[in-house]
């Protein structure tokens, strides 16, 4: 077996051209003077790169004869010398535009800030017409930024129409016996007053549709009615506030901080009420409902409205008497009055 191998060398060796056996010994003479450096691993310097991207432009079998790296890194050198010469070449004489001078720049600058309502045409028209010979691109980058106007965000929508907006939401109480009651509330944000609340087991399109109605009788209605996605708001509560007089501002999907009046009030009433009571029924949540709202309308303090209530109460100096705790919505809360007994 090895005499055939040998055989079938030297046939191999008889039938290749002098170039491609001197090509082939150069390029293992070069792997061999690499290996014999004294370092655990090749490292290939810039000659030794060199040697490789002139072999492999220079002799097609170059792959055959490469051990100690891959052809794709002897591709990559290549790719990286091209770009290294070009980059020097590039560099030899000047390149990019004329530079622009103090006294152009601090014309534009002022043309800009002098006129807010022109562009870089507009101005490069102007210095065309001054004798000055700029591109426009070059105004465009000389000019200040201007912040744009960004689009109207939820907050600004909501501060522009508060006294317009009204926002629904629904949220769910269990109960003693593991029943899931389901609270519509219904919000007004000028003064962050609760319209309207109700309870119910069940709840379908047609019962929030009612709710709607008693919350608002007559002209009371709002301009704008903020709610989720929700499928419980269906076509015939769509109908019932279109024929009301009011639009409807659909939130995105899943954006509960798109509505947050109404979130805010539904954890307020879950911290300072639910939590620390156990409902038996829906008789009971809609008791204790009106006892807490009873509080936070005329006694809650709210940042919103400057530290005062959705009822405004009036300032207590210190002339009427001493303060008197009054306990509200069964003891969890208490609202401090004055009182000269």
């Amino acid at each position: 077996m090895p005499f055939v191998l040998a055989l079938l060398g030297s046939l191999r060796a008889a039938l290749r051209t002098r170039t491609d056996l001197a090509f082939e010994n150069l390029a293992l003479r070069q792997q061999l003077a690499l290996l014999r450096r004294r370092s655990k691993r090749p490292r290939f310097g810039r000659l030794d790169r060199a040697f490789w991207v002139w072999l492999s432009n220079r002799w097609a079998g170059w792959r055959g004869a490469l051990h100690v790296v891959r052809p794709e890194t002897v591709i990559r050198w290549h790719r990286q010398g091209f770009r290294a010469f070009w980059n020097w070449k590039s560099r030899r004489g000047r390149t990019g535009r004329p530079p622009v001078g103090s006294e152009l720049a601090e014309l534009v600058r002022t043309m800009a800030l002098a006129n807010p309502l022109w562009g870089a045409p507009r101005i490069h028209g102007e210095l065309l017409k001054l004798g000055f010979n700029v591109s426009q691109r070059s105004v465009a980058r000389l000019m200040p930024r201007r912040v744009k106007p960004p689009s109207q965000p939820w907050r600004t929508f909501l501060h522009n129409h508060i006294s317009d907006l009204a926002s629904v939401d629904f949220f769910v109480v269990p109960t003693a016996t593991f029943r899931a009651l389901f609270v519509f509330v219904v919000l007004l944000h000028h003064r962050r007053r609760i319209a309207h609340f109700n309870v119910t087991d069940s709840p379908t399109a047609a019962w929030t549709a009612q709710q709607i109605v008693e919350a608002f009788p007559e002209d009371s209605v709002p301009c704008y009615l903020l709610r989720d996605r929700d499928s419980i708001y269906g076509a015939e509560f769509r109908r019932r506030v279109r024929g009301m007089g009011a639009a409807e501002v659909l939130t995105a999907r899943r954006s509960p901080w798109q509505n947050p009046f109404a979130e805010r009030v539904i954890g307020t009433t879950r911290r300072e009420l639910l939590d620390h009571v156990i409902l038996l029924n829906e008789g009971h949540l809609r008791r204790r409902l009106r006892s807490y709202l009873r509080y936070y309308h005329g006694s809650r303090t709210h940042l919103a409205l400057d530290k005062d209530a959705p009822e405004p109460r009036t300032v207590e100096p210190p002339e009427r008497g001493r303060i008197v705790a009054l306990p509200v919505v069964g003891g969890l809360h208490h609202r401090y009055v004055r009182s000269a007994a």
